[in-house]
């Protein structure tokens, strides 16, 4: 796993967390609101981002998945259990995917850029 995106257990929820004010993430966040002047990427931006990906694209990992965005992290949780870690694990490899291959947010944002709801 790559050292923006981490997962922790804690005593009733597994998070993911996603540091985005890593460099490899802040230029992607830049490129991202050249592409669209909403998509400022704080963290409130990118969980309206997953948001918007994960209903459309992966509806199994947001099911039951809520979010605690920062000005400079990003966190996704769930109620701790054997189903919603394989989900975190998942939606930690998404975002890994995502970063490693920016052309897709790329190209997520051309195309439904203006379908998100930005904050």
């Amino acid at each position: 796993m790559k050292d923006y995106v981490k997962i922790f257990k804690h005593e009733k929820n597994v998070s993911v967390c996603f540091y985005i004010e890593s460099a490899k993430v802040m230029t992607i966040g830049d490129k991202m609101n050249e592409i669209n002047d909403l998509a400022y990427m704080n963290g409130y931006n990118w969980d309206a981002f997953f948001n918007y990906y994960l209903k459309k694209d992966h509806p199994e990992v947001f099911e039951d998945m809520d979010s605690d965005p920062e000005a400079g992290t990003y966190v996704a949780y769930y109620e701790i259990n054997t189903e919603n870690e394989k989900k975190a694990e998942k939606l930690a490899a998404i975002i890994e995917n995502l970063v490693e291959n920016e052309q897709k947010l790329y190209d997520i944002l051309k195309k439904s850029g203006d379908q998100i709801n930005w904050d």
